[in-house]
């Protein structure tokens, strides 16, 4: 593989930006229904190779374009835009697996809240893109679907939990596609595939599992390629909805204005390179954001290895990680538990086996480290850090069992760059820093202050001027047999 720029054989209007195709929607120059068109034309052309969205609905697409000829009907933000729907996020009359072979032939009468405010918003739903099972884990497989590919090199994984959405952006499938994200389900993918993944403030965005309306680490976010993309589709998903307890209104001021406030001479980054000794990072990966970060300084921006108090960092994580799983699986019906894979079935017992004292010390910690990163936020605009400590691995290996020179022990480890602003409820995001010598792209992690996501944007925006982005799309490199 080269560094060089990526072929794209593609539609053109495949290769527009989300923000540009809803400005040529809005001036008329192109419908919904010629957009529909070229994605399902993309989609035949790439999926076979990466497997990316396996239950478009391209004929309910058109339906809902059509809907949206109506005079004076409001389209909304995104004008009939379409988009992609994570497989864990049920949208009604389309089949809704959720990735687990009890629930293979599902199909919801009604949507997720959060797939009706974004067609209400002028949305219009492609499909459904893949996820591992229940979203358990960063490789994206499961036992309906299969194996989703990374596009840059089909003998990779493309991370998860939202690998699908992140594989389908990169190639032009979509112009925006939702995810999820607890451990780096939105992150990992987009750091893997070359796209930007945002990760909210608990309660920004609402949908998801309404019994676990009070567990803050479990949050849906955008998916995009660009980070003005990312900013638009923000829009589209925030505002209350009293359904969930900590639903809080939108900004007044629309994130994707955030974009314009980005100033590189202005920025000031507190880089935590393995988070404080707390992370396991693979050599190339640090030399190539220890670079990404030097970079940034001699672009004008402050920079500043920091190191805060991350001790228990994992140990918090994994409890709350627990809690989640336990409430939302212990009275699932036993015929589709019976299906699970391993690595799910040890989460959730995981959770059920938790003490007392074990929710207390994660609690107390958690605690202490939103102390710790206020106490370094009171210098800095953003935290910075690798999203992941490795680079991809073949696609059919379940998860990573050594980084860093660790031996890891358990299926998330792997992740634990991820780890620290799902346990204290910070805003994060992936952005593309360029790509290896294999020319697999690379992602960097920016975490911002509570509820801060006008930042957070204005700073990726800086990295990606910095680098050169967004990344182009391209067609999928097939290297497997």
């Amino acid at each position: 593989m080269t560094r060089e720029t990526p072929i794209y054989t593609g539609p053109e209007l495949c290769a527009l930006s989300a923000v540009e195709a809803v400005d040529l929607l809005r001036r008329g120059d192109v419908s919904a229904l010629e957009l529909i068109e070229a994605a399902q034309t993309r989609h035949a052309q790439t999926d076979p190779a990466i497997n990316a969205m396996p239950t478009p609905c391209f004929e309910r697409a058109r339906a809902a374009a059509g809907a949206l000829q109506t005079p004076g009907e409001d389209r909304g933000a995104l004008y009939g835009l379409p988009v992609g729907i994570k497989d864990l996020t049920a949208v009604a009359g389309v089949r809704t697996t959720f990735g687990t072979p009890g629930l293979a032939d599902y199909v919801p009468e009604a949507s997720d809240p959060l797939v009706d405010l974004i067609e209400t918003r002028g949305g219009v739903v492609l499909g459904k893109t893949n996820t591992p099972e229940f979203g358990a884990g960063a490789n994206t497989f499961n036992a309906i679907f299969g194996a989703t590919r990374n596009p840059w090199d089909t003998r990779l994984n493309a991370a998860g939990s939202s690998g699908g959405a992140a594989a389908q952006l990169a190639v032009g499938q979509a112009w925006l596609s939702q995810g999820s994200d607890h451990g780096g389900s939105l992150r990992t993918p987009a750091a893997y595939c070359g796209v930007v993944g945002l990760r909210p403030s608990p309660g920004l965005v609402a949908g998801g599992p309404a019994q676990a309306g009070y567990i803050t680490e479990g949050v849906q976010g955008p998916m995009a390629r660009s980070v003005a993309d990312c900013a638009l589709f923000l829009d589209t998903m925030t505002g209350f909805d009293a359904r969930y307890p900590l639903s809080y209104p939108r900004a007044s001021a629309p994130y994707l204005a955030a974009i314009e406030r980005a100033e590189v001479t202005k920025l000031r980054i507190g880089y935590l390179p393995d988070l404080s000794g707390e992370s396991a990072v693979d050599t190339d990966m640090r030399s190539h954001i220890d670079a990404a970060m030097q970079k940034m300084a001699r672009a004008g921006a402050s920079v500043e290895e920091v190191a805060p108090d991350l001790s228990g960092m994992r140990r918090a994580y994994y409890i709350q990680r627990g809690l989640l799983w336990a409430s939302l699986m212990r009275d699932i019906d036993p015929a589709i538990r019976s299906g699970f894979k391993q690595t799910l079935e040890d989460n959730l017992q995981f959770g059920l086996d938790l003490q007392m004292d074990d929710i207390i010390d994660s609690q107390l910690i958690r605690s202490r480290l939103y102390d710790e990163t206020q106490t370094v936020f009171a210098q800095v605009d953003v935290l910075a850090a690798p999203v992941v400590g490795c680079m991809p691995h073949p696609v059919e290996e379940e998860w990573v069992r050594r980084v860093g020179g660790r031996d890891l022990d358990f299926y998330m480890d792997w992740l634990d760059c991820g780890f620290l602003a799902t346990a204290v409820g910070l805003p994060a995001m992936s952005v593309p820093v360029g790509r290896n010598a294999q020319g697999v792209p690379v992602g960097l992690q920016l975490i911002g202050k509570p509820r801060g996501e006008a930042d957070l944007l204005a700073a990726a925006r800086c990295v990606e001027l910095v680098f050169g982005g967004p990344m182009p799309v391209f067609d999928p490199r097939v290297t497997h047999i």
